[in-house]
């Protein structure tokens, strides 16, 4: 048996990128923060936005297993799947029930980048490209929702790694094996197909974001 039929692709590239180079600048963000950097700590919010921006387009646009309508299920399925999820098969993609813990850290990580883009500093130095839309009222209540979203996402992040590693402990599932290779091992009977994306699609997407992002860099003034 070939190397090709027992193993099958389940994530394309961009998701992949995705995950890895939004991992390191939230590590970033988070250090440039703590240590008053403000200039890295924008830069690395900017690049938060592109990745964001993007994975949001890529849900409609990518390939089987990022889109949206592959791993946001409703509450029958989420049981479906709770009944067999001590099951041996590994799941194609996120399972109903990550799925939703995925939308709530993006949703999270969305609310952290936009309180950013708004935010002014108590005394009125610091400030996001976008302050200059809101009063200083405003943008220090921008300011507290950066800071109360990012604690959000810490805690939805610390329950993220808590459940992988469930995962590898209790059922033997290897999630980090294939958000690194893009491939998984077939299970039994298991007819998944490699997942296929369009590279047109995905130019069209890096060139929207890469406009939208230099517009917010640039607070919306041409």
């Amino acid at each position: 048996m070939t190397t090709a039929s027992v193993t099958v692709r389940v994530w394309d590239p961009f998701v992949r990128v995705f995950h890895w180079s939004l991992l390191t600048l939230f590590g970033v963000a988070w250090w440039s923060g703590e240590n008053h950097d403000m200039e890295r700590h924008r830069q690395a919010g900017y690049a938060i936005l592109a990745l964001l921006l993007f994975r949001v387009f890529w849900g409609f646009a990518g390939s089987r297993t990022a889109r949206f309508a592959q791993f946001l299920k409703g509450p029958a399925a989420i049981r479906a799947y709770l009944h067999r999820a001590l099951d041996d098969e590994p799941t194609d993609g996120h399972n109903p029930l990550g799925g939703w813990s995925v939308a709530a850290l993006l949703l999270v990580l969305l609310t952290i980048t936009a309180a950013g883009l708004f935010a002014v500093d108590v005394d009125g130095f610091e400030s996001g490209p976008l302050a200059d839309w809101v009063s200083f009222d405003q943008g220090r209540a921008a300011a507290e929702w950066h800071e109360t979203a990012f604690k959000a996402a810490l805690a939805l992040i610390g329950l993220h790694i808590f459940a992988i590693a469930c995962y590898q402990m209790l059922i033997g599932h290897n999630l980090i094996g294939p958000m690194i290779t893009g491939k998984r091992a077939r299970g039994k009977d298991d007819a998944a197909a490699d997942v296929r994306w369009s590279p047109f699609m995905a130019l069209v997407g890096i060139a929207g974001v890469g406009v939208v992002t230099w517009a917010v860099m640039n607070g919306f003034r041409f």
